[in-house]
């Protein structure tokens, strides 16, 4: 007897979820179709019935996910430079790299630098695309409503957001690969602190800044 529609639905959203969970903590090449079938507790042969190569469930996975996620919600928050900062530095510190809950997609950004598969290198250029406009999108608003040292100019904050992606993308990307805490901590504070000089927070106010980030989670 064959499985039912809504059996069909849940065993791929079983799939979908692990696969989300291992490529956005690991990575695409470091993740293997019987990993993440073992995680969904499905067996291998099953995987097939549902996608037709690792490449199109890695960008299942990673669409299906986007717009659930902890960077879509918070841009749709509340205009204020403090959100901001949530968005753009507290999303990416120590401590979200550490927690055991499933991570965001748009880890993709430093899980797949220098990723040679074509189909991998598009998704990561979506994902530098989707957050570089979603960035610029809310510099855009609190520009216009003087909550920020700069005039809504495109070209500024288009530099702005690309400045603050670089920044915290290569930070993460070199914490993820230090074996020392404490470095790892000091890099990805560092990040933080030129993101926030970045949105015209005062060197007086930066320690106020990263705490009140660091406990809004």
């Amino acid at each position: 007897m064959p499985y039912s529609a809504a059996h069909k639905a849940r065993s791929r959203e079983r799939i979908l979820t692990s696969a989300t969970e291992l490529f956005c903590r690991y990575g695409f090449d470091k993740v293997s179709i019987g990993q993440i079938m073992k995680l969904a507790k499905m067996t291998h042969g099953a995987f097939y019935a549902h996608f037709a190569s690792k490449e199109a469930l890695y960008n299942a996975s990673i669409h299906e996910t986007l717009e659930g996620s902890r960077a879509a919600r918070l841009v749709k928050g509340p205009l204020s430079v403090k959100h901001l900062t949530a968005l753009v530095a507290n999303y990416w510190n120590l401590q979200e790299l550490e927690r055991k809950h499933k991570p965001g997609p748009e880890t993709v950004l430093f899980n797949e630098i220098g990723n040679e598969n074509a189909e991998i290198r598009t998704l990561f250029e979506a994902s530098y695309q989707r957050m570089r406009k979603m960035l610029e999108t809310r510099l855009i608003a609190l520009s216009r409503l003087k909550k920020l040292p700069f005039e809504p100019d495109r070209q500024v904050i288009a530099e702005k957001s690309r400045a603050i992606l670089a920044s915290l993308v290569g930070a993460v990307a070199i914490a993820k690969s230090l074996p020392e805490e404490e470095e790892r901590r000091n890099i990805l504070e560092a990040a933080q602190r030129q993101i926030l000089l970045m949105l015209g927070v005062k060197e007086s106010e930066l320690d106020g800044m990263l705490t009140a980030v660091g406990q809004g989670d």
